[in-house]
């Protein structure tokens, strides 16, 4: 098999394992392309499954990527539970950095990776899924001068992804999956692969591909590519930096944990809840002291107990009602998506 002249780039996640497989079964065994996919799998799963089945409707070569294999065109590579798929010239690299998106493998981390290694070369793919991975990636494609294509939200089993990539990114094809393979057949025959000019590749995607390499960045790299911002990582609790290029808002910490401005909002509000259930949790535990206070004592000392205790009891009320309104309207969310 040949080095491929094209590669394709595959983000998807819920309701993923159904079409891909009925997408590389359009697939040629003359592809001149590898293709890579991210599939969003748990971390303790494993991938054999998935590329077993993968190889069972389709003629290219499945198989689950490792560190340092070679890119062939015909073949498909799947990124393993929790490992980012990334590639460097003509190679694959198989790494455990920080989580993009709070996924790991990342789409955003693949498509990056691919957009600066091959260039003009690239068709990035966004399937169905859940949130928003993918968004980001296929912007960096399309700077880097590749190709953005995404699953018809209309074809796919869960819409979140493919219609977050539609809002943020100028898409260049929306089909579904019945027509996917035809049209990546006809882009990868177009034009004959000749070796992308470092000099067209943006410079803060050169970096940022550099840091997920080497797994973790400096202040010093990440000040280079954003500003700092009053906010924090989710991740590791460091300061983190606005990406000042690209058309999604962006985020990353030094450590190399990267976030959409979406992705950070959820991850924000998640650590919200999960303060104020422990405040409710040692509010009712004042309630329950103020309570025996209140019994035991005798006169005012007593009288000044109870009228704490329907304070605080007014206030775990309103709490309590707050975050199951808040549990409520995030379940109504996950039900649209």
């Amino acid at each position: 098999m040949a080095t491929p002249s094209f590669l394709i780039v595959i983000g998807t996640s819920a309701g993923g394992m159904p079409v891909l497989t009925r997408l590389v079964a359009q697939l040629p065994a003359t592809l001149p392309a590898a293709v890579l996919v991210v599939q969003h799998l748990a971390p303790d799963s494993t991938g054999e499954p998935l590329v077993h089945r993968l190889s069972m409707h389709t003629s290219l070569h499945c198989q689950l990527a490792e560190d340092q294999m070679p890119l062939l065109a015909g073949s498909l590579y799947l990124a393993p539970p929790d490992r980012h798929l990334l590639t460097r010239e003509n190679r694959i690299l198989v790494t455990k950095g920080p989580h993009e998106n709070n996924y790991r493998p990342a789409a955003d981390a693949l498509f990056r990776s691919a957009a600066v290694a091959f260039g003009s070369h690239v068709i990035g793919i966004v399937l169905t899924g859940m949130l928003h991975d993918g968004t980001a990636g296929l912007d960096f494609v399309k700077r880097c001068g590749g190709t953005a294509v995404v699953q018809d939200p209309a074809d796919a089993a869960f819409t979140s992804m493919p219609e977050s990539a539609l809002r943020h990114v100028a898409v260049d094809y929306v089909v579904p999956i019945s027509q996917m393979g035809a049209l990546l057949t006809e882009l990868v025959g177009q034009k004959a692969y000749e070796p992308e000019d470092p000099l067209h590749i943006p410079h803060d995607l050169q970096l940022e591909a550099a840091i997920a390499e080497r797994v973790m960045g400096t202040v010093e790299q990440v000040s280079e590519i954003g500003h700092q911002v009053p906010l924090t990582c989710p991740g590791c609790g460091g300061n983190l930096w606005e990406v000042n290029e690209g058309n999604v808002l962006r985020f990353r910490c030094h450590t190399g944990h990267a976030y959409t401005a979406e992705a950070l909002l959820e991850s924000s509000q998640h650590e919200m809840e999960e303060t104020l259930w422990v405040a409710l949790r040692m509010m009712e535990e004042r309630k329950n002291l103020l309570s025996n206070m209140a019994s035991r004592g005798e006169g005012y000392w007593s009288i000044q107990q109870a009228e704490r205790l329907e304070e605080i009891k007014r206030h775990i009320n309103r709490l309590r009602e707050f975050l199951l309104s808040g549990s409520e309207n995030g379940s109504s969310s996950a039900e649209k998506k």
